[in-house]
């Protein structure tokens, strides 16, 4: 990054401490693209993975005080969203009524149709039809890099607990990959 970018971002940053909405709204822009892809990851659905996006932005604006510079700006606010995500998450089981996660994966998966071809975007689709622990851990373990330990306190659970959801969702990736290439075959067979 040349210098006059870090000192557009350190006025950036400086325009969000002192709240205002330029700078906040610059940031935004720049930013809001790339969170709404970690977003999407962890939310099970376009409305939430925008809630989640915009909750975020808030807590990044509140907090922005708190950012020591250490780091990228960019993996600073990434940590935002993906707490925020947590926080969400960690509502949302509290909330939720007795149900399974496997019965809410099966009704899920038979929900889902199949693809022309498994793609990125088809990919964050399957994630996204996981139950809600196993779509946090599968993201928290194999894409955003933490150790089971840390799902385990983050979550409130177990570490084993972490490695079985893990475990359970590659399985159930693995399943509902393998399902829609068979729709696929299936289609281009007729």
């Amino acid at each position: 990054m040349s210098k006059a970018n870090i000192h557009t971002l350190e006025n950036l940053i400086e325009g969000c401490i002192n709240n205002e909405h330029a700078a906040q709204r610059a940031m935004y822009q720049i930013f809001a693209a790339r969170m709404y892809v970690i977003c999407l990851r962890y939310g099970k659905t376009k409305m939430v993975a925008e809630e989640l996006l915009q909750t975020g932005f808030v807590k990044v604006f509140k907090s922005i005080v708190h950012f020591r510079k250490e780091g990228s700006l960019e993996g600073w606010i990434r940590r935002v969203m993906v707490n925020t995500a947590i926080e969400y998450y960690r509502q949302a089981v509290k909330m939720m009524p007795t149900e399974t996660l496997t019965e809410s994966f099966d009704r899920a998966g038979h929900e889902q149709s199949g693809l022309d071809q498994l793609a990125l975007e088809d990919l964050l689709a399957l994630i996204a039809g996981l139950p809600d622990g196993y779509r946090m851990v599968f993201n928290m373990y194999a894409i955003e890099g933490f150790s089971h330990k840390e799902i385990a306190d983050k979550l409130g659970i177990t570490e084993g607990g972490s490695k079985s959801q893990l475990s359970r969702a590659r399985q159930l990736l693995q399943l509902a990959i393998k399902k829609r290439q068979e729709v696929e075959y299936a289609r281009f067979e007729k």
